[in-house]
């Protein structure tokens, strides 16, 4: 809610094949990308869950971050209504020069983005103002392709292999019929990172963000304060843990902590956490993981 030394606003970036995704902006994000040499011009989206002050107020810094670097591609803004006035606004009130196309999309359930072999897709939450979690998801990939199993069969390399590697059917020259399934491993999953913040807990959001490699989810407060968190439609780490066990998580990364806790303090919110999850993580600033492909 509140800036600290060491503790700058909610934002998430995901780096996928060279692109990066911005999920919500708080102010200074600028700072950490460049304490992390990240590159602005390859942020391809930015995903903004609502219109909280916390949440938005480091994206005009961004925008015009972006027009310094010659960028030529278009910058896809995903977020409510009056996020378009935000920007628009703060263009025309700061005369903002932007050299490059801003796209906007209206937030909406379902999928809001997709690219090649991935779609991010948006979910409704429950806070004081309407409010979306993403989940970026990856297409199954191809199995792996044996080539023994191949050789094996009398396959003939060359453009027979690459018909069975796209999921084909062959006819060899004795009469046999080859499907890919005799040469090819089971498909496999891909990946998938979810951003859950400022929202009550209700039992659904499980079923959003299930199977994540990583669950980024907001964990503000502390279970003694379960009323205090459900007064301001915002969940305890304890919740937190629970979505994450319900919706077989691999990894729990708490965010967006209350500023009474300290540093020091914040093991209290990993330590709710673990008591139902414990393969918790209490995120920092600047804080990097490897999501590796799935074998």
């Amino acid at each position: 809610m509140m800036p600290l030394p060491g503790r700058f606003l909610t934002s998430v970036l995901v780096r996928r094949d060279g692109d990066l995704f911005l999920f919500d902006s708080g102010e200074g994000t600028q700072v950490s990308m460049k304490m992390l040499n990240l590159k602005w011009k390859k942020i391809s989206a930015v995903f903004i869950s609502h219109m909280h002050a916390d949440h938005v107020t480091g994206l005009p810094g961004i925008l015009m971050l972006s027009s310094q670097v010659d960028r030529t591609e278009p910058l896809y803004i995903v977020g409510p209504q009056k996020l378009r006035d935000y920007v628009e606004s703060s263009r025309r009130i700061l005369d903002m020069y932007i050299n490059y196309e801003i796209r906007f999309i209206p937030v909406e359930t379902g999928v809001v983005f997709s690219g090649d072999g991935f779609t991010i897709q948006a979910f409704p939450l429950i806070h004081t103002k309407p409010c979306y979690g993403y989940a970026l998801v990856e297409e199954r990939r191809k199995g792996e392709f044996f080539p023994e199993k191949a050789e094996a069969l009398g396959i003939p390399r060359g453009k027979l292999w690459g018909m069975l590697q796209n999921g084909g059917t062959v006819e060899l020259e004795d009469g046999r019929i080859i499907d890919s399934s005799m040469v090819m491993g089971e498909a496999r999953d891909g990946r998938k990172i979810s951003y859950v913040t400022d929202t009550a807990y209700f039992e659904s959001i499980a079923d959003y963000v299930h199977d994540s490699d990583i669950l980024f989810c907001e964990g503000m407060f502390e279970k003694a304060l379960a009323a205090t968190a459900r007064e301001k439609r915002h969940m305890t780490s304890y919740e937190a843990g629970l979505v994450a066990r319900d919706s077989c998580s691999r990894i729990l990364c708490l965010q967006h902590y209350s500023p009474r806790y300290s540093d020091k303090e914040l093991k209290i919110l990993e330590r709710d956490a673990k008591e139902v999850f414990p393969d918790t993580v209490l995120t920092k600033d600047r804080m990097t993981f490897a999501v590796p492909l799935k074998d």
